[in-house]
């Protein structure tokens, strides 16, 4: 019979879900409540979401690419996302967490076409290498829809990061009759966000990927994996399929569903978890300091996305969204300076993750 290599699921079979409601914290005073990280363009050259809807173009028809969102930023993603079908375009109608909000998409993927073959992807994260991309998507797409497992896609480790989730991998998964440029692993197990030292372990024992959020799944997997292990999720999407007002029952059910995390809720539980190890470029630019290195470099390792003047200042890192604004530096090192219209961040770098804690003491007309 032989081996067939990525043998994907048909375009019309094939589904996107794209998770776009996040606040983005971390990047105040750029980011605000109803236009987070993923809706910035702050590397010049669009948006973050455009990126991951553009990421798709050859993969997944346009009309089968579904955004969630929230009310806050619904507009501006409709801006964002005007490729795509208006009604492809959703608002959560409350905050409710990662698996809640999976659970909405596959319902509403499930009531189009209850044997598609989905990814879910976060919308705030950088992927410059589309072909490899794709290709490590492909080989996803095509082990989900030849398996039992939900996939999920890994980053190998380059430093022992105690911001993300880790992914235990096992052995090679066995899927009869396939081949793989991107060969899938069984998962041992799922770990949480661990201290410094443990995430040193994690490293130097090799075996270990960062958790990405990115997962693939058939939907009679993912479906049949929810009814044993999240019945409430599975209830709900039960619901969605048979509905007759989709919006009326979603603004009913949805805030009445238990806020957790879809770590929590399905893939620490599931029957079989596979991983991809992904070959392409990424990275989540989690604060300032994350996305200082993509930003012009001036005088000794100062990071600008415009022209400053500095003297005696090393190590700063400055963003100004303003036109008529020109920001000068003079004997100060490791901060961060942000200047919008209305608002003026000065913090050392070495609190970037810290800014978030900011928001709490904020006037409500800069959130």
């Amino acid at each position: 019979m032989g081996y067939h290599p990525k043998r994907m699921p048909t375009p019309e079979n094939t589904y996107a879900l794209i998770l776009a409601g996040g606040s983005g914290t971390r990047f105040w005073p750029l980011s605000r409540n109803d236009k987070p990280k993923q809706l910035l363009d702050l590397f010049g050259n669009g948006t973050l979401l455009e990126a991951t809807i553009n990421r798709l173009v050859g993969l997944v028809p346009v009309e089968n690419i579904l955004i969630l969102t929230n009310s806050l930023q619904v507009e501006s993603v409709r801006q964002i996302a005007s490729m795509l079908p208006a009604e492809n375009i959703f608002a959560e109608p409350a905050k409710r967490d990662t698996a809640p909000a999976v659970a909405l998409g596959i319902g509403l993927i499930s009531a189009r076409n209850p044997d598609a073959i989905m990814m879910v992807l976060p919308s705030d994260q950088l992927i410059k290498d589309h072909h490899a991309y794709q290709s490590v998507m492909k080989d996803a797409l095509a082990c989900a829809e030849h398996s039992d497992g939900l996939v999920t896609i890994g980053i190998k480790p380059t430093w022992p990061c105690p911001s993300y989730g880790y992914i235990e991998r096992g052995e090679l998964a066995s899927i009869p009759g396939m081949d793989f440029q991107h060969s899938p692993v069984e998962v041992k197990r799922f770990r949480e966000k661990p201290n410094p030292e443990l995430a040193e372990e994690f490293l130097n024992a090799g075996g270990f990927s960062w958790n990405a959020g990115m997962f693939v799944w058939s939907l009679p997997t993912v479906i049949s994996q929810l009814a044993a292990h999240a019945p409430e999720l599975a209830d709900f999407i039960s619901e969605l399929r048979k509905s007759s007002d989709i919006p009326a029952t979603i603004d009913a059910q949805f805030p009445k569903l238990t806020a957790v995390s879809i770590d929590y809720a399905l893939m620490e539980t599931a029957d079989r978890v596979l991983n991809i190890e992904a070959t392409f470029d990424w990275d989540d630019v989690g604060s300032w300091v994350s996305i200082a290195k993509y930003l012009h470099e001036e005088g000794e390792n100062n990071r600008t996305n415009r022209h400053i003047s500095q003297i005696d200042s090393e190590n700063n890192i400055v963003f100004n969204a303003t036109d008529g604004t020109h920001i000068a530096l003079l004997g100060v090192d490791d901060l961060i300076v942000v200047k919008t219209q209305d608002a003026l961040l000065i913090a050392n770098r070495h609190q970037a993750d810290a800014i978030k804690k900011l928001s709490d003491l904020l006037p409500k007309n800069l959130l």
